[in-house]
């Protein structure tokens, strides 16, 4: 992934400045014969070294500079851990890039950085996003933020350690539990029959906001009310994580959730140690390598009768403002949002695609996504638009474990940081 489309720089400014590009401000700029170079920084979506992002965007790139042959495009692929905090790096050090792949963008539109997407996507690629991820990226009426890689969530059960337990099946698929109550039993059983981990709950730094958010949600909480008012410390969210912590205490979990993180549980999924968890789209590679016979479902609701909420999840592109490259960054990404390579990228990553021509296509080219393309016109969202949600959400993902032991009082240190953070 160190391959880059860098312009020329100095061996010390590069070494000086690992995490930009050369010179001050932005790296792109016009040159003598009219040729506009655009930086990008992308997020790689490859797993352990393996199926970089790198590959893919080196051939959107070959063809989008072969159909503009006066745009050349300087493009970074970071890693996804660690985007974030080197995209942070550059914009303090005012080192901005011209388009941004990957993680929100509330704080940036926040700070008048970013272009609106109507200033640089073209409206034909507008009204083909589906409705509740575009929504998702606009902040006080203005969409900022484009969806250009979503997934959404469901429950994944391991139908040999279901059977394994004398569980009930229905057919080749493994009755899954539809309530809290249910999950509590199943649990018990799996365990009795010596399942190393009945239920997954990974609640460590990688992804603790997604996991706590699909727990809450399911019990009629979550990070803010409809008017946008934080409520991380309400009372149903912290009887979620009183349930959640009891499941703990009684072995039906790993023994400390709060450290274990999303990939290395799918890898333990993935070698038939877990009975259950809150599934994703990326595991269904996972599964087809592993012959595991499974069953996705709904996830379980805190009560009977209530209906089941799945999470949304958004990556999103955006253009930003400080180098006037507009109709450059226009151009790009009209290219990047053509049906082949919205297709292409979702396919390879088993994501699910945000235009509606793409949800078609993909619909019929990997039927198993066919259940997570159902969710997510109606699945929730963190509270992606709020400009106050990277600060929130980095100290979800490192202190909500804490709370699985002391759920009032994690909760109510979260509520008053989010709070501060708005103000």
């Amino acid at each position: 992934m160190n391959k880059r489309l860098w312009t020329a720089c100095a061996t010390t400014a590069a070494a000086a400045l690992a995490l930009t590009a050369c010179g001050g401000g932005n790296s792109g700029g016009t040159s003598a014969d009219g040729t506009t170079t655009i930086k990008v920084v992308t997020a790689d979506y490859g797993s352990n070294g393996e199926n970089p992002s790198q590959a893919y965007w080196d051939g959107v790139i070959q063809a989008f500079e072969q159909a503009n042959p006066k745009i050349k495009v300087d493009l970074q692929v970071i890693n996804w851990n660690d985007i974030s905090a080197k995209l942070s790096t550059m914009v303090q050090n005012k080192q901005y890039p011209d388009v941004v792949e990957g993680p929100g963008y509330a704080s940036f539109a926040q700070n008048g950085l970013l272009y609106s997407a109507d200033q640089v996507l073209d409206p034909s690629v507008q009204n083909d996003l589906v409705p509740a991820l575009a929504k998702a990226g606009q902040q006080g009426g203005t969409a900022y933020g484009i969806p250009f890689v979503s997934s959404s969530r469901a429950f994944l059960i391991n139908n040999a350690l279901w059977q394994k337990a004398g569980l009930p099946m229905n057919g080749a698929q493994a009755v899954a539990p539809k309530t809290w109550a249910d999950v509590e039993t199943d649990a018990k059983a799996l365990k009795a029959a010596g399942v190393e981990v009945p239920l997954g709950l990974p609640l460590g730094s990688e992804e603790a906001q997604a996991e706590s958010f699909m727990w809450e949600m399911n019990n009629g909480g979550g990070y803010t009310d409809a008017s946008g008012k934080w409520t991380i410390d309400s009372p149903a969210n912290v009887a979620t994580f009183q349930q959640l912590g009891k499941w703990v205490d009684a072995g039906l979990t790993e023994k400390d959730p709060g450290a274990v993180k999303r990939t290395d549980l799918y890898a333990d999924f993935a070698s038939g140690k877990v009975g259950m968890l809150n599934g994703m789209p990326i595991q269904l590679d996972d599964v087809k390598k592993n012959n595991l016979n499974v069953t996705w479902a709904p996830l379980p609701t805190a009560q009977a009768g209530q209906a089941p909420q799945t999470l949304g999840v958004g990556d999103w592109i955006y253009g930003f403002k400080p180098g006037g490259h507009a109709e450059q960054i226009k151009a790009f990404l009209d290219f990047a949002f053509q049906k082949g390579n919205q297709v292409k990228f979702d396919e390879e990553y088993d994501l699910l695609p945000v235009t509606k021509d793409a949800v078609q296509q993909v619909q019929t080219d990997v039927p198993a996504l066919v259940p997570f393309l159902n969710a997510l016109p109606t699945a929730q969202f963190v509270p992606v638009s709020n400009p106050a949600w990277d600060t929130v959400n980095s100290q979800v993902k490192t202190q909500i474990g804490g709370a699985l032991k002391d759920p009032q009082g994690v909760l109510s240190t979260l509520q008053k940081a989010a709070q501060q953070a708005g103000q």
